[in-house]
C-alpha cells in the first residue's frame, strides 16, 4: 500500500500555507505564499477573499508537487485559519459582495464603542465569553450589510453567506456543497452562545443578522464535506479537522490538561489556557472561548490577544527600514548597549487583552540623542514580552492557577533573544515546540482523528517533542523596575490617544 498523509491549510493573515504530515507527525511538504493587505483607511485592515482561495491553491498544489505526493495519498484535509476575518458572499455565484474585513480592522470601532455605551457588555459576555469589541465578526458583518448596497434586503431573501475564512475555504473546496464552521471559530463571532453550544437567537435580532446566513456549525474532528474530484486533481478527500489557528496551536502543542497554556508569536500573539469541561469568565478582560470539540468532549479556554506581536517586526522592516529580514532583530537586540530604559508600545491597532482599548496608537518612550537603531529593536522585541506578561499575569489571577511553564510556537519564537527576554520577564520556564508549525500540526491530528488515522489523543502524544528550553536568569528586582516601566508607558499611550 501507498503511504497515506494528512494534508493540513493553515490560511493566516500574512501567509498561507501547506503542509504535509506523515503518522508519525512529521512534515514532508511545506508550501507558503503571501497574503497581500488591502488598507483602504487608518486601522482598516481587509483581504481579497479570491486571493485567499487562490493562495491556498497554490500551496496545495506547490506541496504536491515539491513532494511527489499523489493526492489519492491525502487521507484528509484540515482547516486551520484566521479567525474572526469576516466574508459575506452570494449563495448563487459565490462571489463575495465586499472584501474580508480583517479581524484587526478597527472600522467597526464605533459601533463596537455605541455597543457598550448602551449597556450591552455583561449580556454578551455572559453569552458568549467575550467583551464587545470590533476583533469579532458580529460588527463586521452589520458594517458589510450597512455599507453594501441592498446587502440587508439580499440578506433577509436567503441570498447572501456567511462565513470566516474556514467557511469560506470549505465551501470553495466542495464547490458550494458544504456550508459548515467549527464550534471553535463559531465562537469567535460574538453570535454563538459558548453555554448552549448554539447561534443564539437574541444575539442575532439584536444586530439583525438573518440566521440564513450562518453556517451549520460542527465539532472540530469530524467530516465537514468532501473536495470535489475536478477541484483537487481528480481525488475526493474527506475534510475531517476544522478550527481557529490559536485553538489549533494549543491541539498542537497538546495542551490538553486543565491549567496547561500556550503563547503563539505571530502577526499578533495569543496566550491560551485550557479551562477544563467549563466556561470560566473572566473578571479582567481575558476572552472565554471555546478550546475544542473532539470526541465528544468540548474543553474551554481562557485566551489574551495582543493584536500586534511579529507585525512590529515586519514594521521594523518594511516601513522603518531598520532590517532587511525579521530574523536579524536578535542580533540587533543583542548589539544594543542601551540599558533597557527605551519603551515601544506598539498599538498600531489598538491595545488588545487586557486593555482592549481600541483608540490607542502606537507610542515611542525614554528616547535620548543617543538612541540607535538597535536599541528601538530590542525595545519592540521586548514589547512583544511586556504585552505577553500583562496576559500571562491576567491569567494567573482569573484562573487561580498558578503558572509555572509557558508553551511557546509560531514564528517569532524562533527568535532567541525575544525568548529568553520572555522567560525573565515571566520568571518561568519557556518550552518551544520542536515544531513551530503548531498551528498546521494541531488542525493535522484533528483531521486525522476525524479519519481514523490516529486512534486518539494517546495516539497523537506519541508524537510530540519538546524543543528549547529557556530558564529565566533575571534578577527579581530587575524584573520588577522594568515591567513598572511598561506599565508607566502604557498608560501614558492611553491617556495621549485623546490628543490625536
Amino acid at each position: 500500500m501507498e503511504k497515506e498523509y494528512i494534508l493540513a491549510i493553515d490560511e493566516g493573515t500574512t501567509t498561507a500555507r501547506a503542509i504535509i504530515f506523515d503518522h508519525s507527525g512529521k512534515k514532508v511538504a511545506v508550501a507558503r505564499h503571501p497574503i497581500e493587505q488591502i488598507l483602504p483607511n487608518p486601522g482598516w485592515v481587509e483581504h481579497d477573499p479570491n486571493a485567499l482561495w487562490n493562495a491556498v491553491q497554490t500551496t496545495i498544489a506547490t506541496a504536491l508537487i515539491d513532494s511527489g505526493i499523489k493526492p489519492a495519498q491525502i487521507k484528509a484535509i484540515g482547516i486551520a485559519s484566521q479567525r474572526e476575518t469576516t466574508i459575506v458572499w452570494d449563495k448563487e455565484t459565490g462571489l463575495p459582495i465586499y472584501n474580508a474585513i480583517v479581524w484587526q480592522s478597527r472600522q467597526t470601532a464605533g459601533l463596537a464603542n455605541d455597543l457598550i455605551k448602551a449597556g450591552y457588555k455583561d449580556e454578551i459576555h455572559q453569552k458568549t465569553g467575550l467583551i464587545i469589541s470590533p476583533y469579532f465578526s458580529a460588527t463586521k458583518i452589520r458594517w458589510i450589510l450597512d455599507h453594501v448596497d441592498g446587502a440587508q434586503e439580499r440578506a433577509e431573501k436567503g441570498e447572501l453567506l456567511f462565513g470566516t475564512v474556514n467557511t469560506w475555504l470549505l465551501w470553495k473546496l466542495t464547490d458550494g456543497e458544504s456550508f459548515a464552521t467549527d464550534c471553535a471559530n463559531a465562537s469567535r463571532t460574538m453570535l454563538y452562545n459558548i453555554n448552549t453550544l448554539e447561534w443564539d437567537d437574541e444575539l442575532l435580532k439584536f444586530f439583525n443578522i438573518p440566521k440564513s446566513m450562518l453556517p451549520e456549525v460542527k465539532s472540530n474532528s469530524e467530516i465537514f464535506g468532501v473536495t470535489k474530484n475536478y477541484q483537487f486533481y481528480g481525488s475526493e478527500i474527506p475534510i475531517s479537522g476544522m478550527t481557529g489557528s490559536q485553538q489549533a496551536s494549543l491541539f498542537g502543542q497538546m495542551a490538553f490538561e486543565k491549567g496547561m497554556v500556550k503563547n503563539t508569536y505571530g502577526t499578533g500573539a495569543f496566550a491560551v489556557m485550557n479551562t477544563g469541561d467549563k466556561p470560566a469568565l473572566s473578571d479582567n478582560n481575558l476572552l472565554t472561548t471555546i478550546a475544542y470539540d473532539v470526541n465528544g468532549q468540548v474543553k474551554y479556554a481562557l485566551e489574551g490577544s495582543v493584536f500586534v506581536a511579529g507585525a512590529a517586526l515586519q514594521w521594523l522592516r518594511d516601513d522603518m527600514r531598520m532590517i532587511n529580514s525579521t530574523p536579524e532583530t536578535s542580533d540587533a537586540a543583542k548589539a544594543s548597549t542601551s540599558k533597557d530604559e527605551v519603551y515601544v508600545v506598539p498599538a498600531f491597532a489598538g491595545l488588545g487583552a487586557p486593555y482592549w482599548d481600541n483608540e490607542a496608537h502606537g507610542t515611542i518612550f525614554g528616547i535620548t540623542r543617543g538612541t540607535t537603531d538597535n536599541d528601538l529593536i530590542k525595545a519592540t522585541l521586548q514589547a512583544i514580552a511586556y504585552q505577553t506578561k500583562d496576559i500571562i499575569e491576567t491569567m494567573s489571577s482569573d484562573s487561580k492557577i498558578p503558572i509555572e511553564v509557558l508553551k511557546v510556537d509560531g514564528a517569532a519564537s524562533a527568535n532567541d533573544y525575544l525568548m529568553q527576554f520572555q522567560a525573565d520577564i515571566l520568571g518561568i520556564q519557556l518550552q518551544r515546540s520542536s515544531e513551530l508549525e503548531t498551528t498546521s500540526l494541531g488542525v493535522a491530528f484533528m483531521a486525522g482523528l476525524g479519519v481514523g488515522f490516529w486512534k486518539d489523543l494517546d495516539d497523537i502524544k506519541k508524537n510530540y517533542e519538546t524543543g528549547k528550553i529557556y530558564q529565566s536568569e533575571m534578577d527579581d528586582s530587575v524584573r520588577q523596575d522594568l515591567y513598572a516601566g511598561w506599565k508607566d508607558a502604557v498608560k501614558a499611550t492611553m491617556a495621549f490617544k485623546h490628543r490625536v
